[in-house]
């Protein structure tokens, strides 16, 4: 794999990462109705997970349903591109912070696959979703596919992956290409060293700029959200989703199932997951963006948008 200067690719090297404010997304009408008299508004605005972790959504629209799940670091507000323009186009769309992220609670424990699957749980059941296309990039391609082990109900029926972290990370006897568990410690220690730094070294790589237009406004964006993510959550998530290996739950996936990569994405290099994921899911089909890096959720977001309301 890839190891190009470590700070440069620190944070962009095995995953990614949100903005706090809504950005102007109002409560769906649908939320408002479901809550209880005398409540405040913004109650109506959280689901409970199994261990009483409240999970802040986003839910705007009407019509097909979509859930997002963000990649490392970030939140829900990471995909409010996405969110508008299909909503604009009778999609019902749902995104919700991750817990540890942006509005929901960080709690001491459960940043495993299995506890982030009863998470997406929780929200698929408690806002009835049905016929749901999952969306998930970076780490959550691994939300995603724990979740589809565990709950294979009818609810979702198509999913996406944007850029996994699937099938692994780490080198190992099954995964002899994947990247050296000391380097992997050694981006932990930049990370817990001089996060700031790290972090707004890693922009342009996770974007592929110059290469890929995007302004540096954005770019900022993007270090503001991993920056609103604490140090000890981004540190216990990141060695659970470089060591974990997805290889046997994706060979069971039988969902219609899209994979989009970026042919220069230096985080998730398409050859060892993209690449991999496409070939242990049956009947999968995997979209190359040419010249796209991690961040192409907003370099190539017209052909996303796009891709996305075909495939549902």
């Amino acid at each position: 794999m890839d190891r190009r200067s470590l700070l440069q690719s620190a944070v962009a090297a095995v995953g990614a990462t949100a903005i706090v404010n809504d950005a102007g997304g109002q409560m769906s009408a649908r939320a408002a109705a479901r809550r209880p008299g005398g409540q405040q508004r913004e109650s109506a605005s959280f689901v409970k997970s199994p261990d009483g972790t409240n999970l802040f959504f986003r839910d705007w629209g009407s019509g097909r349903h979509f859930v997002f799940l963000a990649p490392w670091g970030l939140h829900s507000g990471w995909w409010e591109y996405q969110m508008a323009h299909l909503t604009a186009r009778g999609a019902r769309c749902v995104a919700y912070d991750r817990r540890g992220h942006g509005r929901s609670d960080e709690t001491t424990g459960g940043y495993n696959f299995d506890v982030l699957a009863d998470d997406l749980a929780s929200v698929v059941e408690q806002l009835d979703l049905h016929d749901v296309t999952l969306v998930g990039q970076s780490l959550g391609c691994g939300e995603m596919v724990r979740y589809l082990s565990r709950y294979s109900g009818p609810r979702v029926t198509r999913v996406v992956f944007i850029a996994p972290i699937t099938p692994q990370i780490v080198r190992s006897p099954s995964n002899p290409q994947g990247v050296d568990s000391d380097y992997l410690e050694k981006v932990r220690a930049v990370l817990s060293a001089d996060r700031p730094k790290a972090i707004a070294e890693a922009a342009p790589a996770f974007f592929g700029a110059p290469q890929n237009a995007v302004s540096t406004e954005m770019m900022a964006w993007w270090t503001d959200m991993l920056m609103k993510c604490s140090l000890r959550v981004l540190l216990e998530l990141h060695k659970v989703f470089t060591v974990t290996d997805f290889s046997a739950e994706l060979s069971k996936v039988r969902l219609p199932t899209l994979i989009i990569h970026g042919d220069n994405d230096t985080s998730t290099p398409i050859e060892f997951t993209g690449q991999k994921t496409a070939s242990l899911i049956r009947g999968s089909r995997l979209t190359v963006y040419a010249g796209a890096a991690h961040g192409l959720p907003i370099t190539h977001m017209d052909r996303l948008n796009r891709d996305l309301l075909e495939f549902s």
